[in-house]
């Protein structure tokens, strides 16, 4: 007897591509979930940050490199990630709760921008040891997110945040780079940083970003949910809760570039 999903020929029908209502969805449930997000907490020193059981995921990069900008387009929310006028001089670890009616399922945590050149070298180098150590030590980090402005490209700092992490990448620990601004870039201009990007990203994602055309938004909002909700055994691998709250409109002005 043959099988209905098998045809005459004998050969299995493959499953069919997840529809385009399935997609959007998907992607409303994502970012309606980072919408949730609101302050924890702040800490000026390693020792400070509460002990979580929660998975966490952290935005690193360079100063002025698009990091607050990017976590307030994610969440949808012009003021929750401080920019500061005086770039690199906020020197402290902020932590934001993310969950439906206020039950924290995940976190985020803003680490310090690095490599602003008006810091003091003390400084700089204070908070490089504090940024390893977290991204070394912290038990419950499920994912790390570094942005890039991709007109620079990987710098110095960059590629020796790549070789902290790179062991914890390797034990599992997932990893996207973020190419910020990428209005400012051509088409031809954001395929060749994404594939250089690609070569230097040890193993992780990387995707094309910009907060002001809402480039890498769904796809972004989407990759972090399923870090931070993998898969249950009574539970379709490819569907997030579609209890979470709706997303705002993606047509909102958007938040202020740092």
């Amino acid at each position: 007897m043959t099988n209905q999903n098998t045809p005459a020929s004998g050969r299995a029908i493959p499953p069919a591509a997840p529809s385009a209502a399935s997609a959007q969805a998907d992607a409303k449930t994502a970012l309606g979930w980072m919408h949730t997000a609101r302050f924890l907490t702040t800490a000026a020193q390693l020792h400070h940050l509460p002990a979580l059981d929660l998975p966490e995921i952290a935005f690193v990069g360079r100063s002025n490199a698009g990091k607050s900008t990017c976590i307030n387009t994610l969440t949808q929310q012009k003021q929750l990630a401080f920019a500061s006028k005086k770039p690199g001089r906020t020197q402290h670890i902020n932590l934001f709760s993310l969950g439906r009616q206020n039950v924290t399922d995940a976190v985020l945590a803003d680490l310090p921008g690095y490599g602003y050149a008006a810091v003091p070298k003390e400084d700089k180098i204070r908070w490089q040891r504090v940024m390893a150590n977290y991204l070394v030590t912290r038990e419950n980090l499920a994912g790390v997110v570094m942005m890039c402005d991709p007109r620079l490209g990987l710098t110095e700092l960059d590629e020796t945040l790549l070789e902290v992490i790179r062991p914890r990448v390797e034990e599992g620990l997932k990893f996207l780079v973020l190419l910020t601004k990428a209005d400012k870039l051509t088409r031809s201009e954001g395929a060749k940083a994404l594939s250089i990007a690609r070569l230097n990203a040890g193993g992780g994602e990387v995707k094309l970003f910009s907060a002001l055309k809402r480039v890498g938004l769904e796809e972004t909002a989407q990759l972090l949910w399923q870090w931070t909700h993998p898969p249950q055994a009574d539970a379709s691998p490819d569907r997030p809760d579609t209890d979470a709250p709706a997303a705002v409109d993606p047509q909102a002005e958007p938040p202020a570039a740092d």
